[in-house]
């Protein structure tokens, strides 16, 4: 009664990602290497100097490819 009332909680649902990672190691390396790659260019590219609207993208960018390789590596890791 008034939400006080038990609930049952659901069950996660894993990726389609998170399954083919865990299904084939040899992928998941591969796309960690990968993301490092792009990494190291966008660093380097940041580092060499551009343009300030560029250097916001590029940001962001960096961010959401260490953000992916953090999930990944503790997908690969489980």
């Amino acid at each position: 009664m008034y939400g006080l009332e038990k609930s049952k909680q659901r069950a996660f649902v894993p990726f389609d990602l998170e399954k083919e990672l865990k299904a084939d190691p040899k992928k998941a390396q591969q796309t960690l290497s990968q993301i490092e790659s792009s990494i190291n260019e966008i660093k380097n590219a940041l580092r060499g100097g551009s343009s300030t609207e560029n250097v916001d993208q590029l940001g962001i960018l960096l961010h959401g490819y260490t953000a992916l390789q953090r999930v990944l590596k503790r997908v690969v890791h489980q």
